[in-house]
């Protein structure tokens, strides 16, 4: 089993920029395709990224690409958002997820991930 903690949710103003990270425990999840989704109040949860377990490819919806970046880093079970430019409309929860061993992420629209961290969350004021 994978158990995914994500930290660095704040309160910030727009314009701002912010790191979350997730600590992930239990194995290695060097296999495992990885990334963030998030859920605004009255919205359904979708995926803001993803990266491959190898770290050669990641994915963007359109709405945090140029602004939001994933990384990872395997030797320490880690994985990273750097949000900059923040606005109020990324105000949301944002969750942490891991895929089964070695699947394929083909696209953020379709990504459904088997591990969920609990969620920081991130509230953007104007």
């Amino acid at each position: 089993q994978v158990q995914l903690v994500e930290s660095g949710g704040g309160l910030v103003q727009a314009g701002d920029s912010l790191r979350l990270s997730c600590a992930a425990s239990g194995r290695t999840v060097s296999n495992n395709a990885m990334g963030w989704f998030r859920q605004a109040p009255g919205k359904e949860r979708e995926c803001v990224t993803a990266i491959s377990w190898s770290g050669g490819k990641t994915y963007y919806a359109d709405s945090v690409k140029g602004r939001f970046v994933v990384s990872r880093d395997n030797a320490k079970n880690m994985v990273y958002l750097r949000m900059d430019s923040l606005n109020p409309e990324d105000t949301a929860v944002y969750y942490c997820a891991a895929d089964r061993d070695y699947q394929i992420i083909v696209d953020v629209f379709t990504w459904m991930p088997y591990y969920w961290g609990q969620g920081t969350q991130v509230t953007v004021s104007s």
